[in-house]
């Protein structure tokens, strides 16, 4: 076997323990409120930082003005809890115009 199945392989089984950790220790393993809440705050700034890469850069530098305008559209429609394909679409289709008028 090459080095790259060896690791997809070592991965997949690390991916499935640390599943399977979960559901094995529910019961047995309890967690201080404190910490429930750091986690799930930790969970929610995790993606608002995936999130603001995706829509402020591009090959390592800024993306330009329209995908982050898309961004903010798609965040504000989802805020006023619009449909998820409003959503998508208008992010789109407010991205889209941007570059069509020649903001980029």
């Amino acid at each position: 076997m090459n080095a790259t199945v060896v690791m997809v392989l070592a991965l997949a089984v690390g991916t499935y323990t640390f599943r399977l950790v979960g559901p094995v220790l529910q019961g047995r393993v309890e967690l201080p409120a404190r910490v429930q809440e750091l986690l799930s705050a930790g969970a929610i700034v995790l993606l608002v930082a995936l999130l603001a890469k995706g829509a402020l850069t591009e090959g390592g530098g800024f993306a330009g003005w329209a995908r982050p305008t898309g961004a903010l559209v798609g965040g504000a429609l989802a805020w006023r809890r619009a449909p998820f394909v409003v959503v998508v679409l208008g992010a789109a289709g407010t991205a889209g115009v941007l570059r069509a008028v020649g903001v980029g």
